[in-house]
C-alpha cells in the first residue's frame, strides 16, 4: 500500500524525518513502512494495515505541532511507533533542548485599535465577513493573518485569495508571458502579506503545493469551494454580479472574508460596484458580520493617516 500527506513546511519534514533520519529508520525497522518525503509530500509505502496505522499518528503529529506546541524528538519518535509519550524533561536529556519555537509565529500581528479586534473577533467566529475602510487599516493583512492560522489549525485545507482584475485609472496595454506572469501585479499585494507572515520561500512552497492559490476573480465563476478560507481584496472593484457570483461560490467548511475601499473604486463611472448593495442586503445575515475601518484605525503610517484624513471619508 502507498499513501501520501502534504507538508506545510520543511520545518515539517525535519521533525516527521527525525535527526539523521532516525524516526523513519526506526518506523521502517519496527512497522516494514518505508516514510520519505518528495515534492512537498510525505510518502508511506508497507503493509496495508501498517500504513493505515501510521497515517492517524503523522497526522496528528502535524496538526500539533501546527497549533504550535513544541515536540522534542523522542516524543515524536514515540508517538509514530503508537507508544506512550515520555516528558519532556527526558527528551531533552536524550536530544538537548526541544526545537524552538517558530520565530515567525512571534510576527503574528495583533490587534492595535477596537476595530481591528472586532475584526479578529469575527474573522475567527463567522462565516462571511465584510471588512471595509480607508487604506492602512490592515483589513487585508489581518485576514491573511487569520487564514494562515485556520490553516495551522487544520481548520481548512487551502487557502484561496483573490481579487477582480482593474486597472488603476489606467491602461497597461498588453502584458508579455504567460497567464500567471499577465495577472501576477494584480495580485501581488496578497502574495506580500502571506510572504511577510511566512517568509518568502514558505510562502512559494505553499503556493507550488497549491495549498495556497492565487487567482483573478473572473476564474472563480463555476467552483465550488469547501474547506477553504478565501479571501476577496479589493472588492469595491467587483460588480454586483461578480459580488453575487463570488459569494455563491462558498461550500461546506468554507470562510470568506471580503475587503475594500470604498473610496478608491476604479470601475468605470458607468459600472455600479457590489460591495456597497452586499453590505446593505447581508449585513443583518446570520453568520455574516460587517467591520467598518475609520482614519483612526490607519497604522501604515502617520504621513497615510494624515493623507487619508487630508482627502476625507467622501465616497
Amino acid at each position: 500500500m502507498e499513501s501520501r500527506l502534504p507538508l506545510l513546511s520543511l520545518d515539517e519534514e525535519k521533525l516527521i524525518l527525525g535527526p539523521y533520519d532516525r524516526h523513519v529508520k526506526q518506523v521502517s525497522r519496527r512497522l516494514g513502512v518505508r516514510v520519505s518525503s518528495r515534492s512537498g509530500e510525505l510518502r508511506f509505502q508497507g503493509p496495508d494495515d501498517s500504513v493505515e496505522a501510521l497515517l492517524p499518528r503523522v497526522e496528528n503529529i502535524l496538526q500539533r505541532i501546527r497549533k504550535g506546541e513544541v515536540l522534542g524528538p523522542l516524543e515524536i519518535e514515540t508517538a509514530l511507533l503508537g507508544q506512550a509519550d515520555r516528558s519532556a524533561e527526558r527528551s531533552r536529556s536524550v536530544f538537548g533542548e526541544a526545537l524552538p519555537e517558530d520565530p515567525r509565529a512571534r510576527r503574528m500581528p495583533v490587534a492595535r485599535t477596537k476595530t481591528q479586534q472586532d475584526y479578529l473577533d469575527a474573522l475567527l467566529n463567522q462565516d462571511l465577513i465584510l471588512a471595509t475602510g480607508p487604506a492602512g487599516t490592515g483589513k487585508t493583512y489581518l485576514a491573511v493573518a487569520a487564514a494562515l492560522q485556520a490553516l495551522r489549525r487544520g481548520e481548512v485545507k487551502r487557502l484561496v485569495l483573490t481579487r477582480p482584475v482593474v486597472e488603476a485609472g489606467e491602461h497597461l496595454g498588453f502584458l508579455p508571458g504567460d497567464l500567471e506572469d499577465k495577472i501576477d501585479p494584480y495580485l501581488r499585494p496578497l502574495f506580500d502579506a502571506m510572504s511577510d507572515l511566512l517568509g518568502p520561500a514558505q510562502a512559494r512552497r505553499l503556493r507550488d503545493l497549491d495549498i495556497v492559490e492565487v487567482a483573478p476573480l473572473a476564474f472563480m465563476r463555476g467552483r465550488t469551494l469547501a474547506r477553504s478560507y478565501v479571501i476577496l481584496d479589493e472588492a469595491q472593484n467587483a460588480t454586483t454580479g461578480q459580488l453575487k457570483m463570488f459569494l455563491t461560490r462558498l461550500g461546506e467548511g468554507t470562510r470568506a472574508v471580503v475587503t475594500g475601499d470604498r473610496t478608491q473604486s476604479d470601475l468605470p463611472k458607468d459600472q455600479k460596484g457590489g460591495l456597497a448593495e452586499a453590505i446593505d442586503r447581508l449585513r443583518d445575515v446570520q453568520g455574516v458580520s460587517w467591520v467598518e475601518f475609520s482614519r483612526s484605525d490607519v497604522q501604515r503610517s502617520a504621513l497615510v493617516q494624515r493623507i487619508v484624513e487630508a482627502y476625507g471619508d467622501e465616497e
